[in-house]
């Protein structure tokens, strides 16, 4: 068995750590009501999961989550070793990033597509992280045990190994990842947030997918919405104004 070291203990505790320090910086946003997608009266009324049962059932994830990334170090046998010894170049880093991203997106809508496609999927996994029909930041992963691991931690795994990242590049692709799907979740359409002017699939583009007549649209996460263009599954939405205050994402009509 390999020993474990300190690059391989940051990559399987640091997106954990970052998960809970982000989701808990947008708990401290909730008196920012103007630029909120759900109010507190639609958190209670139309979530089907209380809050407790979504901490219970994220950290299991992380605990299987942690789990996973032990045995991928343990597959991955010595090679940490070449890397500590000489770190590849800036320019090799950030292109084992981007196919990192890609490969991540990828595995993500095929599988996240399939559990909505296949009623048995969807009923007896996936429809767990659709009780959260108003989403809040720390329910990013709640999810059921196994949509967990094949969803969310083998994406992981699998753009690992196709990128061929260090163990020192996969702490800050990991922890990216985490945060990014924090953020489309958490319910807040900040004007100065910096992932919305990078990124088209935002905090409203996933609210859509959680609305129930969005459950068939808008499948890509947590990066880009290439797929979703070009597989016919991409719903154009616009943010309003709500009535009594705070923003609404809305499917546009076709």
């Amino acid at each position: 068995m390999k020993m474990i070291g300190s690059d391989e203990l940051v990559v399987m505790f640091a997106p954990i750590a970052a998960y809970w320090m982000y989701s808990g910086i947008y708990e401290w946003f909730g008196c920012m009501d103007k630029y909120i997608l759900h109010s507190q009266k639609e958190e209670d009324t139309k979530n089907l999961v209380t809050k407790r049962d979504v901490i219970i059932g994220v950290l299991f994830q992380q605990a299987m989550q942690a789990s996973l990334t032990f045995l991928v170090i343990q597959i991955n046998g010595n090679s940490n070793h070449t890397y500590k010894i000489l770190e590849p170049a800036f320019l090799i880093c950030s292109t084992r990033f981007l196919v990192a991203m890609f490969v991540f997106d990828t595995w993500q809508y095929f599988v996240h597509r399939s559990m909505h496609s296949n009623h048995y999927l969807y009923r007896h996994a996936h429809s767990w992280h659709h009780r959260v029909v108003a989403p809040y930041a720390f329910a990013a992963q709640y999810n059921h045990p196994i949509d967990g691991i094949v969803t969310e931690t083998l994406s992981g795994a699998v753009a690992f190994f196709i990128s061929g990242m260090s163990p020192r590049t996969s702490v800050i692709f990991f922890v990216f990842a985490t945060i990014k799907g924090i953020d489309d979740h958490c319910g807040f359409m900040l004007p100065w947030n910096p992932f919305h002017v990078i990124f088209d699939n935002n905090t409203a583009y996933h609210d859509i997918h959680h609305q129930v007549k969005g459950h068939k649209y808008n499948f890509s996460r947590p990066f880009f919405v290439h797929w979703d263009k070009l597989l016919g599954t991409y719903a154009p939405f616009t943010v309003e104004k709500r009535y009594d205050g705070g923003l609404q994402a809305r499917i546009e009509k076709k």
